[in-house]
């Protein structure tokens, strides 16, 4: 008896591929790799924020046991810089000057983990203890570690040569028309706090492997990465050589989140000392070189306003934020807040904004794109204050909203900031979002808490996104002579599911089962170029190529097949790995038709889809909390989300990436909290000390779709990868001081919003 193979296309719940061979332990990372020869490399770093230095005589680590190579700062000082392209025109038209980041430093470092020297020996230990004979003489300078106080008289200078520590002004909207806006308004309403900055902590420190490989002509570097072109591209460009000469390789991923897409300085360290030693070097992160040196997120600190008319209509929206860069511009650095100031009015018709931003430098580890990348930022502002408007006003918050949402009928909808819109039924989801999680049933709810001891809470955040930006990530298939399909795209998976997703698209045009296609990703010799993962833009983008391509090689095997069986192409059908006259017995394998080609090209299939606009998923979030106001724990009970996200690929995925997402929020929101002291010395550099969501943490989620088709994207599909991550932050903290509000007057509450906090603010605040 012959038993079909399952088959799985768009929008089935199909279990992930990739996991049988992470849960039995056969995940490959670059720290599994060890080729032959191999050296180990380590970072000696400063341990001081803020310090011109001196190093004394290398002599002793060159000379220790098992030592290979000692580089300091003007061994490595023509290889330049790690530059930033991605420098925004300010008011005036300029771009601001950067700040780069040195391979080593020379004469000065800026941060606690600034790279001082590298030392490769024969292990990694040897290395460590060779680093210990290296005096470094600093001389320390009093830092600035605050993003409030970046631009305060006599706060020190990070870069003394630029007179202040603005690295930057971006401003958006029109100051004339809002400041006309709010000199009209009935009411005026006002928010400030910080947005924490966070520290990714993704399961996988980094680590990169570099060889010199002569009898190919060229070096190899072996990294977990977002994208292998990009480096390639970047690191070719520092070392002066044609970018054929680096091949670039990304094994498993243990976690991205954006961290992972920026090149770091250890690679090109570990690429130079290859080139002088002849010998594979690895450098390996432990857990607190990756809070010292991996790039931080988010960290903003902001005031808006909004101005309303007498019925809570949104008239004009103020911001004014500092955002901190750290010490040096990191790659996407100015680019984060930029973009998330483009989705500053998010779901509401608000005609006039003023938006001005200053980047700051201060002697902190530099700040780059952390999940979401700006839009969480934007988010967590503008449902801030709607929540406050809504209690000025006096009106409900669900109400508010509505009141200011975007129509159905105003689509295609131009920003203030002008993003293109294309559609959103914004009422529905917040409706159907209100309804599932009893918005209406919470009193009585609230009235059982309080009779524990206990206040309750329940908030809620419309939010909409920008991600899967204009491009493209062309997708190529090609069938095997064994009857399976090998995809290469220039994406990079990190955990997400890619094998899974992407052999969905294809296994429906060639009605195969998902198991027959085999995805290659993570290697600069399979495609010449490639867009990474970034920005939610893999499955909008690459997912639309991949059907494409295997619309392509499906038509390729059926004209094989027509002139094999002697039958019109029109009458072939495609089933279980062979293509078959339709109504008759005759087939043939795709592994005959694989043999039965005449030339390579005929089978294989190219696909690519051009986006001309970014993408909006959008949806509502809504939080319940119940505290308990003796310890001011708050323990989330309800979560309900309902988002339109265009088009659903695999159920099972989608769940999987608003769960992990949504955590991520929830961390930022009640835990994660990255602690500067005022010498610059990071507080929380451990698992010690920087709290991280845990299964208890976190409730068990409802979650819905209701969407509404893109018309952006050639298959209606929005993107979702950090959306979580964009809705959760403003829910929970709107849940949090719902509660605080209602009990105790409380309005505000900085995040995190963790037991001291919330308990502190008790104390002081009183019961009405």
């Amino acid at each position: 008896m012959t038993v079909a193979t399952p088959k799985f296309g768009m929008g089935a719940s199909v279990l992930r591929l990739e996991d049988q061979a992470f849960i039995t332990g056969q995940g490959r990372y670059t720290d599994d790799i060890a080729p032959e020869g191999l050296l180990h490399g380590y970072v000696l770093r400063s341990p001081v924020a803020k310090a011109s230095f001196k190093i004394g005589s290398l002599d002793d680590a060159r000379a220790a046991p098992g030592v290979h190579l000692v580089l300091a700062g003007e061994d490595v000082a023509a290889l330049g810089a790690l530059k930033s392209g991605v420098m925004q025109r300010q008011p005036d038209g300029s771009r601001a000057p950067t700040r780069d980041i040195p391979i080593l430093c020379r004469e000065r470092v800026n941060h606690v983990g600034d790279a001082v020297a590298f030392i490769v020996a024969e292990s990694r230990e040897l290395a460590q203890d060779a680093s210990e004979l290296i005096e470094v003489d600093y001389d320390s300078e009093e830092a600035a570690s605050a993003t409030a106080t970046a631009l305060d008289p006599g706060t020190p200078l990070v870069w003394p040569e630029l007179g202040s520590n603005r690295a930057f002004t971006y401003r958006f909207g029109d100051r004339e028309k809002s400041d006309a806006a709010f000199a009209g308004a009935d009411k005026v309403t006002r928010v400030e706090f910080h947005n924490n900055r966070l520290v990714c902590n993704y399961m996988e420190p980094r680590s990169a492997i570099a060889e010199w490989r002569a009898d190919e002509d060229r070096f190899v570097l072996t990294t977990g990465s977002q994208g292998v072109h990009s480096m390639q591209t970047v690191l070719a460009a520092m070392f002066k050589i044609d970018k054929q000469k680096l091949r670039v390789v990304t094994p498993d991923v243990g976690g991205g989140f954006g961290t992972k897409g920026f090149v770091y300085r250890e690679h090109a360290l570990v690429i130079e000392a290859a080139r002088l030693l002849d010998r594979p070097v690895k450098w390996a992160s432990d857990r607190t070189e990756h809070f010292l040196t991996d790039a931080h997120g988010r960290d903003n600190v902001v005031a808006a306003e909004m101005a309303m008319d007498k019925d809570g209509r949104f008239l004009s929206l103020k911001v004014d934020m500092k955002a901190n860069l750290g010490a040096y511009i990191s790659q996407y650095g100015p680019f984060i807040p930029y973009v998330g100031a483009t989705m500053s009015t998010g779901v509401y018709d608000i005609q006039a904004l003023d938006v001005e931003i200053a980047g700051v430098y201060t002697n902190t580890t530099p700040v780059d794109a952390y999940r979401g990348a700006g839009r969480p930022e934007a988010a967590l502002l503008l449902e801030k204050l709607v929540d406050a408007c809504a209690r000025d006003i006096g009106i409900g918050r669900e109400e508010i909203r509505r009141r200011n949402f975007i129509k159905p009928e105003q689509f295609p909808y131009r920003t203030q900031t002008n993003r293109l819109y294309d559609v959103g039924e914004f009422d529905g989801h917040m409706t159907q979002a209100l309804e599932r999680s009893d918005w209406n049933g919470f009193e009585a709810r609230l009235a059982a808490a309080k009779a524990e001891g206990k206040i309750r809470g329940i908030g809620m955040a419309t939010y909409i996104e920008a991600c899967a930006f204009a491009g493209s990530e062309p997708a190529h298939v090609e069938l095997n002579g064994d009857g399976t399909v090998t995809l290469k795209i220039g994406t990079q998976t990190n955990g997400q599911g890619h094998a899974t997703a992407y052999a969905q698209f294809i296994a429906e045009k060639l009605n195969i089962g998902i198991d027959r296609i085999k995805m290659l990703q993570g290697d600069t010799d399979d495609l010449p170029s490639g867009g990474g993962t970034g920005g939610s833009r893999s499955i909008p983008l690459g997912g639309v190529s991949a059907s494409r391509a295997g619309e392509a090689l499906a038509e390729k095997i059926r004209k094989i097949a027509a002139d094999e069986l002697e039958a019109s192409a029109a009458d072939i059908e495609l089933e279980d790995g062979s293509a078959r006259i339709v109504g008759t017995d005759r087939t043939m394998t795709f592994s005959d038709i694989a043999k039965a080609a005449k030339q390579p090209d005929d089978l294989k299939g190219f696909g690519e889809f051009v986006q001309e606009e970014a993408t909006y998923p959008n949806g509502t979030h809504v939080c319940e909390v119940e505290i308990d106001p003796e310890t001011g724990l708050t323990k989330i009970v309800r979560y309900t989300i309902v988002d339109d996200f265009g088009v659903t690929v695999n159920p099972i995925l989608l769940a999987g990436q608003m769960h992990g997402g949504v955590v991520q929020g929830i961390g930022q929101a009640l835990v994660e909290d990255t602690v500067y002291g005022e010498d610059g010395q990071l507080l929380t550099a451990s698992f010690m000390d920087y709290a991280m969501p845990r299964a208890d943490d976190v409730p068990f989620f409802s979650f819905e779709t209701r969407n509404v088709p893109s018309t952006t994207n050639a298959m209606g599909i929005k993107g979702a990868g950090e959306a979580g991550t964009i809705g959760a932050g403003p829910a929970v903290l709107n849940a949090v001081t719902d509660a605080l509000y209602r009990e105790y007057g409380i309005g505000h509450i900085e995040m995190p919003a963790t037991p001291a906090r919330i308990w502190s603010a008790i104390q002081a605040a009183g019961r009405k």
